[in-house]
């Protein structure tokens, strides 16, 4: 594990850039980015097209590691080249952002009111090949639609199963339970994965290191006594289908979290917008998403990590 990758992870000032739309939701990110589906015919087509925004995206000015930790790279973003370097090289070599491996499948049917993952089949040979390209960790996402303690537990479990594999391959894991924001019972839902978190988090050695990837909870600090463990290296916060503004404004009051936005960091761009125009507003987006998670740099959350 690079000591330089994991001091930034643990102890920097910014938040997580989240570029891993794979196959099912490229087709939406390529619509809000202006690329209708029209504009292409074929997979490759897709993906040569996710790969190019992206592209713009990283090497664009406003992308740096003075505010961006680290970037969750989707599979073949891993396998791609930025001006000529492979994508994870070229975010730690030229922009100083950790870069990530995004390893999930996909998601089960729902059952006990929550969406496991479906089984990583390939999860050894993706985790070596993360290793050869230089990947920091790995990020997997399952869903919790409603408050159901056995649903809860299960996808807990999973989460830290294929976790300890990851950890085992000299990775650190992020572990993603995400609630729907949508819940009937969302409170009640995350008050139920914090405890099944903590559980598991409790039972790992001293000198484990994992991440978590949590919705914003309905009770601001929930998840603070997670984030003071010195096993989580961070607790990210995903958009979860909240606009940029709103998801900021949630942020900002929660002291334990830091962001690992998605849909709201590229909210407002487009392929039609010139260099200028493109940059101005992506510095926009990453200043106000900066700002919601660094709001209190110097207050509980920075005083627990360095107990």
């Amino acid at each position: 594990m690079d000591t330089t990758q994991l001091e930034k992870v643990r102890a920097g000032q910014g938040f997580f850039a989240a570029l891993d739309q794979s196959g099912g939701s490229t087709p939406k990110a390529l619509s809000e980015y202006g690329i209708a589906e029209n504009r292409y015919t074929s997979e490759k087509e897709m993906f040569d097209l996710v790969h190019a925004m992206r592209t713009r995206v990283v090497t664009s000015s406003a992308f740096d590691g003075s505010r961006i930790l680290a970037a969750i790279l989707f599979e073949q973003t891993m396998e791609r080249d930025i001006h000529g370097v492979p994508a994870a090289q070229y975010l730690w070599d030229d922009k100083q952002v950790v870069p990530f491996l995004k390893v999930e499948k996909g998601l089960a049917d729902e059952e006990n009111s929550v969406r496991l993952m479906k089984p990583i089949d390939t999860l050894d040979e993706l985790l070596e090949r993360g290793k050869r390209h230089r990947m920091f960790g790995t990020k997997m996402r399952s869903v919790i639609n409603d408050a159901d303690q056995d649903g809860v537990t299960a996808i807990v479990a999973q989460q830290f199963e294929y976790g300890a594999r990851i950890s085992a391959a000299g990775l650190v894991p992020i572990i993603e339970p995400e609630v729907s924001i949508n819940s009937p019972r969302k409170d009640e839902a995350e008050t139920m994965l914090r405890d099944a978190l903590q559980t598991h988090i409790s039972s790992l050695p001293h000198d484990a290191s994992v991440m978590l990837k949590l919705t914003i909870p309905t009770q601001p600090g929930l998840y603070a006594g997670l984030a003071a463990d010195p096993r989580v290296l961070q607790v990210l916060a995903l958009s979860g289908g909240y606009r940029r503004e709103e998801a900021c404004e949630l942020l900002a009051k929660d002291p334990s979290m830091i962001a690992s936005f998605s849909r709201a960091l590229l909210e407002g761009l487009s392929d039609e917008q010139t260099d200028d125009q493109f940059n101005a507003q992506l510095e926009t987006s990453i200043a106000q998403i900066f700002q919601a998670s660094v709001k209190n740099s110097s207050g509980s959350r920075a005083a627990s990590r360095h107990l």
